[in-house]
């Protein structure tokens, strides 16, 4: 065995398994692990953004789209608290790097040295980040880090992936010794659990009996790559399928089946399917109170009425929001495999079914269609939402992707986006993290350097992070960015509308005496950092901004104005308590008093 410097070997290892990019951050507690990287910048390459939360969104967007992990590297103290919010970002929406960030010196735990946390524990910064990783490790010596480091890769690839934190003193990237890397991990899902063949007849059986059933898929499905799987199975029952933000694209969305997204801002065929259903099979979806109405019986699902199947890699979420008739504990794709096969050997011809069903589902979708076709219709100024979305579906081809942060415009595509391919709609779901669309674009854009990455943002999640556009210039990074520019905090500004009486303070942007509507000039901005910059102000220009910028090459941004006043119909509904929950704007609730169908 050859003696090698700790840095050394974390680099052999992350390149030995497979990482190609680490995004990171200097610092005086991480200069020994730039130095390892510098001496093998030919087999793996760093690239470094103007703050920790991008580099951490950067490596998230990689791992959504490539279902390959890329690392963080950050120095201790303050540039690696700011990883926090990315990295809890990531664990809500299941989705793996390995953040190594730099520690004190061994020799000066629990001094007080620089940048030390001690208050409870010496070179305590693990607990900073225990709630936002799957797993912090803190090796002390050399000798322990080919153990750690293959810990951590299998950590955060197995079962349900997510981040997992290897945190470094500072004198282990400089001190030496004779050790030898540990075997590979097997990578993202390469461990596969099926069901019991007793739960997939069970399964099949609710199936096959059921008058109104409907499955609804989130991100499992996405990670576990059982698109293919998915859409076979919904066909062969004639199953529709309504999907949560991460799972959309699983099922292509212009199949007559695909319903959409549930919840408040689902689509009205979705939430009706949803509370009339009499079987739902869950597969990789959690029940968030956004994609199940607060949980509120007749709003978007009618449990326990409405029988339920729920299939996830992680026991946590089995039950944890609607307790199941079945539950099974296995990987998205083998079930939905074990399903197909067990279909087959029961000798049902696949073919069109529940007919009657069917027509339910298409007269509700007829009815949508008519309330919102007045919204596509035609240009208008100022620009209506609708249009963003409608140029942007229009403008980009189906394996383009589009990443996405928290605001009113994320409303809009959740409702509207119809997604073609699985892994083409980032969102950040779970923790909602502004910033996380125009900081992630880079990392997706460097996993599918081939294809459209556009980050749709709005106006205040893209002001966190203005500086994604020096990234993309420093790098080469021909991402686009469309900013959603309605001159407020839109979202929160709808809450506020409606929840206390139309008063508003500190939810839109002003200057000046007469408080005009304000925010800087994005394109200038732009063009000040090197990118190209349009500004659309009309309707009929938008489609053509897009279309150039895409086929420009370079890093573009378009800050295209948009009508703040004209709000996402609501179908389901969001309860914050203890305010009473707002009624739909289109639909109601409806919760059976008998069983639908009884007599």
């Amino acid at each position: 065995m050859a003696s090698m410097k700790g840095g050394e070997i974390i680099t052999e290892a992350l390149i030995r398994d497979g990482i190609t990019y680490v995004f990171g951050i200097c610092g005086h507690g991480n200069v020994g692990m730039l130095d390892a990287l510098g001496g093998a910048r030919e087999r793996i390459t760093l690239i470094s953004p103007r703050h920790e939360q991008v580099a951490g969104h950067m490596a998230d967007g990689y791992f959504r789209v490539a279902h390959r992990p890329a690392a963080t590297l950050t120095s201790c103290g303050p540039g690696s608290a700011n990883m926090v919010m990315a990295l809890a970002v990531a664990q809500t929406d299941s989705s793996a790097m390995l953040a190594i960030t730099a520690n004190v010196p061994t020799q000066q735990f629990n001094r007080g040295p620089f940048q030390e946390l001690n208050r409870h524990y010496q070179a305590d910064f693990n607990s900073v980040l225990k709630p936002v990783v799957k797993r912090s490790f803190q090796p002390t010596r050399v000798e322990q880090l080919p153990l750690f480091l293959r810990q951590s890769v299998d950590t955060m690839l197995s079962g349900r992936p997510g981040p997992v934190n290897l945190d470094v003193p500072f004198n282990l990237f400089q001190e030496e010794a004779d050790v030898a890397l540990e075997a590979p991990g097997l990578g993202h899902g390469a461990r596969r659990s099926g069901a019991s063949p007793q739960d997939v007849a069970r399964a099949m059986d609710m199936l096959l009996d059921a008058e109104r059933p409907v499955i609804f898929i989130g991100h499992g499905v996405t990670l576990s790559g059982a698109s293919a799987e998915l859409t076979e199975l919904a066909r062969a029952l004639s199953v529709p399928v309504i999907s949560s933000p991460n799972g959309m694209g699983c099922l292509d969305m212009r199949d007559p089946l695909s319903l959409g997204f549930i919840g408040r801002n689902g689509a009205y065929p979705a939430n009706q399917a949803g509370r009339h259903a009499d079987l739902v099979l869950a597969v990789g979806a959690r029940f968030d109170d956004r994609s199940a109405s607060s949980w509120l019986p007749g709003y978007s699902w009618n449990f326990p009425t409405t029988k339920l199947i729920h299939v996830d890699v992680d026991h946590a979420e089995l039950g944890r929001n609607f307790p199941p008739d079945l539950g099974i504990l296995g990987d998205a794709r083998t079930v939905l495999a074990q399903l197909l096969a067990e279909l087959a050997g029961r000798g049902v011809t696949p073919g069109e079914r529940l007919g009657a069903w069917r027509d339910r589902i298409e007269g509700w979708r007829a009815e949508w269609d008519a309330f919102v076709a007045p919204g596509f219709a035609g240009h208008v100024s100022p620009i209506r939402p609708e249009r963003i979305v409608a140029d942007c579906r229009s403008v980009l081809p189906d394996d383009a992707i589009l990443t996405l942060d928290s605001g009113v415009h994320h409303n809009w595509f959740m409702q509207f986006w119809e997604a073609r391919q699985p892994q083409t709609m980032l969102n950040t779901w779970g923790y909602s993290g502004m910033g996380f669309g125009p900081a992630s674009v880079l990392g997706a854009k460097l996993a599918a350097p081939d294809r459209p990455c556009v980050a749709v943002c709005g106006d205040g999640g893209f002001a966190m992070v203005p500086h994604v556009l020096c990234t993309a210039v420093e790098y080469d990074i021909p991402a686009v960015w469309v900013v959603w520019n309605n001159f407020a905090w839109g979202a929160i500004r709808d809450i506020q509308y409606g929840l206390f009486g139309g008063r508003e303070i500190g939810t839109a942007f002003y200057s000046g005496a007469n408080k005009a509507p304000y925010n800087p000039d994005f394109a200038a901005w732009a063009r000040a950092a090197g990118a190209d910059g349009v500004t659309v102000t009309r309707s009929e220009d938008f489609a053509g901004a897009l279309e150039a910028a895409v086929a420009s090459g370079r890093p573009s941004l378009i800050d295209v104005h948009v009508d703040a006043d004209v709000r996402p119909p609501a179908t389901g509904t969001w309860e914050l308590p203890p305010i009473p929950p707002k009624e739909p704007v289109f639909g109601a609730p409806w919760r059976p008093t008998v069983p639908e169908g009884a007599a």
